[in-house]
């Protein structure tokens, strides 16, 4: 098991539900990529079940749906254009806790490879927000 998921399986949401929906960015840096991977590690843990942001931006009337039948909402951006925050919202979805990786100490920058260390230092701070 990779530390990040080892990481992961330590947190769960605060509000204790088992029905928390999970939108990470998946943008075209860095932070967005780390976003994406984390929102993978914390559905693979079991904070949530990663679903479509790009899906509730197309106007998918299921990926809707189903994002208004979560409890709560996650949204993972990663930097403060809040891409994922803002489709959510667009689309009438509430954001319950919203996490901004440039917030989080990472400098943006527009490769796309992403460091396992980076990720992981990400992980730990996500842990200590939910």
């Amino acid at each position: 098991m990779s530390k990040n998921l080892e990481m992961a399986d330590k947190v769960k949401c605060s509000c204790e539900s088992d029905n928390v929906g999970v939108f990470p960015c998946a943008g075209a840096s860095n932070t967005g990529q780390i976003s994406n991977k984390i929102g993978v590690e914390l559905a693979k843990s079991g904070v949530g079940t990663m679903m479509c942001t790009v899906g509730i931006g197309g106007h998918r009337p299921g990926l809707i749906k189903s994002a208004e039948g979560c409890d709560r909402i996650i949204a993972i951006d990663g930097c403060p254009l809040n891409c994922a925050k803002e489709t959510l919202e667009h689309a009438g979805i509430d954001v319950d806790t919203h996490i901004v990786v440039t917030e989080l100490g990472v400098k943006k920058n527009y490769e796309l490879e992403i460091s396992p260390a980076q990720v992981e230092e990400v992980m730990e701070k996500v842990v200590e927000i939910l």
